[in-house]
Parts: structure tokens; C-alpha cells; sequence
């Protein structure tokens, strides 16, 4: 079955990434690769923007345990007064910011 390529795909296909390992780490990957029905780039580059996905997730996402997500929402809902020392920071940064 043939399938039309959009211009976007093409431009992407375009880009091109080198790696160097062992024989040992080329031989593992073409395994792996053989076994899932893939090329040994389509398993490389499935493999890597999987992982790629998880760190981004990991870096982006904010995990809390139940008390520190009561201690959130608290300071949040029932914010303490500020203390001398922000009110003074909030000032000094109002009159470098000429507000």
C-alpha cells in the first residue's frame, strides 16, 4: 500500500541523527528492533521519543504527597500578611520597575 507523504513529514524525514556504540549495543538494538517488526531506525527513534515524552512529563509535572497538597491549597486559600521583609522587596522592586 503506497501513502501519500505531506510535505511536513518530508521536511521532518529530512533531519538526520548519528550515534556511535559498541557492537555490542548495535547488536542488542537489532534484536530488540527484529522482535517488535521494526527497522533498526524506526526502534531507535520510537525508543528515544518515548523516552524523550517520559522526561519532559517528569520535568513538567509537579508530584505532592497529601500533606503537601493541603499545605498548597492552604497558602493558597488562607494566604499569610506579608512581613516587613516583603513589603519591603515588593517596594523596592516597585521603584525599580517605576510602577
Amino acid at each position: 500500500m503506497l501513502t501519500e507523504t505531506t510535505e511536513t513529514e518530508a521536511t521532518t524525514r529530512a533531519a538526520r541523527l548519528e550515534a556511535r556504540m559498541t557492537a555490542a549495543q548495535k547488536s542488542l538494538l537489532q534484536h530488540a528492533a527484529a522482535l517488535s517488526g521494526r527497522t533498526l531506525s524506526e526502534f531507535v527513534l520510537a525508543s528515544a521519543q518515548e523516552a524523550a515524552a517520559k522526561v519532559i512529563q517528569e520535568h513538567e509535572s509537579i508530584r505532592l504527597s497529601r500533606s503537601e497538597q493541603v499545605a498548597f491549597v492552604t497558602a493558597l486559600l488562607k494566604p499569610r500578611a506579608p512581613n516587613a521583609r516583603l513589603r519591603r522587596a515588593a517596594e523596592k522592586y516597585r521603584q525599580k520597575m517605576g510602577l
